[in-house]
């Protein structure tokens, strides 16, 4: 049996869930849901608010500009992912929402943009960034929806980082070695992944990092990789190893 619905169009809203709500169809969601999905009165949608599980709804009301969604009932219960950091160098504008939307995807349950010495693509729209995460959690079945946070300076992130999480660094420079055996050890612990810019970290960064007690230097492999397709391949690694994929 498949561990959700894979037929039915899903969509993520901010209210409360419970049977019998009845929710006000945003201008977004009515024009999503009617003019680009054609549905009408009494069609079903499964909806999700990142709190109070999946739930089926209908629609109703539905008239020239706006319809409701009538809650029925609960699907799925609430379930979050791995407890997975996905720390990264912002990249310029298409190949970022394409980061977001795959780190979704693999689940990690918060997004970090980290500025480093080498970053590009310093300014981050955050409210994209939102939404490409919500897309992919509508898209993908998953029932959170990603934490994203303010940008920080490197200096800062590592400055302040919290022994309660290991770091696991991608880094070009580290031996090639055995990922999956590196990984292993660091089963039953919250841990953040970082990758850095298209140019690599900055020796001093590289330093910085290796010099905190939990942080695990990750290499992936004999080929310099774009910065998306890193993120792809560790957070791949991650999920295989102590993800949720075991």
């Amino acid at each position: 049996m498949a561990i959700h619905d894979f037929t039915s169009q899903r969509l993520f809203v901010e209210a409360e869930l419970r049977t019998g709500a009845v929710l006000e169809a945003t201008d977004e969601q009515f024009n999503y849901l009617v003019r680009v999905m054609r549905m009408g009165a009494g069609d079903a949608i499964l909806v999700f608010n990142g709190r109070d599980g999946e739930w089926q709804a209908k629609l109703a009301d539905v008239a020239k500009r706006t319809c409701r969604l009538v809650i029925d009932e609960q699907t799925r219960g609430q379930t979050v992912g791995p407890d997975v950091t996905f720390m990264f160098a912002p990249l310029k504008r298409a190949r970022l929402d394409y980061l977001v939307q795959k780190a979704v995807e693999l689940g990690v349950r918060h997004l970090a943009p980290v500025i480093t010495r080498r970053t590009i693509a310093e300014r981050v729209n955050l409210d994209r960034m939102r939404a490409n995460a919500i897309e992919a959690a509508e898209q993908c079945g998953i029932l959170h929806v990603a934490s994203i946070a303010e940008p920080q300076r490197f200096e800062q992130v590592i400055g302040a980082w919290s022994s309660e999480r290991h770091l696991i660094f991608c880094d070009e420079a580290a031996p090639i070695s055995d990922p999956i055996a590196a990984l292993a050890a660091l089963r039953s612990m919250p841990v953040a992944v970082l990758i850095g810019p298209e140019g690599g970290f900055d020796p001093i960064e590289r330093e910085a990092i290796r010099a905190l007690p939990n942080a695990t230097a990750l290499s992936l492999g004999p080929r310099i990789m774009r910065a998306d397709t890193a993120a792809v391949a560790a957070l791949t690694l991650v999920n295989a190893v102590i993800g949720d994929w075991r």
